[in-house]
This record gives C-alpha cells, structure tokens and sequence, in this order.
C-alpha cells in the first residue's frame, strides 16, 4: 500500500503540477502524489505529455501555467524534475579539451533556463497564505564547495546556475508570499536512462518509486526558513 504524502496545509481543494512527468523520477513522483489522494488534480507537463510542454520553449511554459490556472483550486506544489547530462553524442565531458559551445547551450537551456522559465511563470501562481512548494531536481555535483573530482564541466556548471536561480528566486519569493518555500533537492543516484551509463559497483542506485518517496518526504519536511536551501534525498543540507 503506497504511504501517503501530506504537503501541509493543502487537501483535495489544491492541485499540483509535475514537470518531466514522463521521465523515470518524474513518472514517479507524480504517481505518489496521485495515490496520495492530497491534490484534486496533478497536472503532468513534458514533451510526450497533451500538451506537450518544452521547458526551453517561454511560450510553451506559459501555456502550461495557464492550464494550472484553468482550475479555482489552489496550486500548493510545484516539482520540476527535467534536467539534461547526456545524449546520444553528448557525454559529460572529462577534460576541458571536450568542451563544446553547443552542448553546453544545451546544458544550461534545460538545467538552468528551463527551469528559470517555470519559475517565471509558476511562482506568481502559488497563492499569497498558506504553504506551498516549489521544487527542482539538482545535484550534488552542481555544488562549487563538493567538487574535488572535476569533470562534467557543462552539468556542474549549469546546475550551480540552477542553484543561484532557486537561491535568488527564493528572496523575492519571501517578500511576496512568506508561507511559501522553494529549494533544490538532490535525489541521489536513480535507476533511469540518465544515470545508467554511470552508475557503478558499490554506489547506491534507488529505484524511481523510492527516490521519489524520499523526496517527497523531504518537501513534507519543509519550512518557510527552509526556503532557498539545497538539500538531499535525505533532507540534509548540501554546500553551494
């Protein structure tokens, strides 16, 4: 029986909207939060999804948030979980010889701008009283203080940008509505196409549906003097 996750202070009179639904972590996490029970409806954006939306598209994010705004129902929870290492010749780069300007546009359009852009057009939505979340998937090694290995230059650098934008959102996102939190998380390691090529003997693989049960258990968790913060699957604090 799947546990149920409370965000605080929403009931069946709010909805929720789930970016990168289709993808093995955002699949996930939109289930949960459709078994909870907790949100009348839970919108799921991606580009497989009708309507498609493309994050690095304005138009088509706009579109989206007039879809979550096509309700009287409060929107209490945002959860972006896009985010782009590698395709199919594009690989993270090892040295600085492998930087390439393209795929780094890529990187920071779908790990920073996107995200910037849902942000822009989903922040405003959340209401004025009362609790409500906004949350993008990050990683640990968008961190400039944990970086001691090197490496994947274009998916550090743009989520370290990501981790700016939550950072400084969050301080305008205070003054405007002080009941609400945004923060980036970071889910670990999960069993999904874009982990595969690296996961390795010994590291901890979560499957999406446990992934995506931390995580909701650490958006539970969360306080407005949590907002702007970085944090892990488990809750804990991450450096910038």
């Amino acid at each position: 029986m799947p546990q149920t996750h409370e965000v605080q202070n929403t009931s069946r009179a709010a909805v929720a909207a789930v970016f990168g639904a289709n993808g093995a972590i955002g699949s996930a996490i939109a289930d949960r939060l459709d078994d909870s029970g907790r949100f009348q409806t839970v919108f799921r954006f991606s580009r497989r999804t009708d309507p498609a939306v493309d994050i690095t598209s304005e138009a088509s994010v706009a579109a989206a948030a007039d879809l979550a705004t096509g309700t009287d129902k409060a929107l209490r929870l945002v959860v972006d979980a896009t985010g782009f290492l590698h395709g199919p010749d594009a690989m993270p780069e090892k040295s600085w010889r492998d930087l390439d300007p393209e795929r780094m546009a890529r990187a920071f359009a779908v790990n920073a701008i996107g995200p910037a852009l849902i942000l822009k057009h989903f922040l405003p939505l959340l209401p004025h009283a009362g609790r409500s979340v906004f949350a993008t998937l990050s990683a640990k090694v968008g961190s400039i203080a944990d970086n001691r290995l090197g490496g994947w230059y274009s998916y550090r650098a743009s989520k370290a940008a990501l981790n700016q934008i939550v950072r400084t959102a969050a301080v305008e996102l205070g003054r405007r509505r002080p009941d609400a939190i945004c923060v980036a998380l970071h889910p670990g390691t999960v069993d999904s196409p874009l982990s595969a090529p690296f996961a390795k003997d010994g590291l901890t693989v979560r499957p999406p549906a446990g992934a995506a049960e931390r995580l909701l258990d650490v958006i539970d968790g969360l306080t407005p003097a949590d907002s702007g913060g970085f944090y892990d699957h488990s809750g804990e604090p991450l450096p910038w």
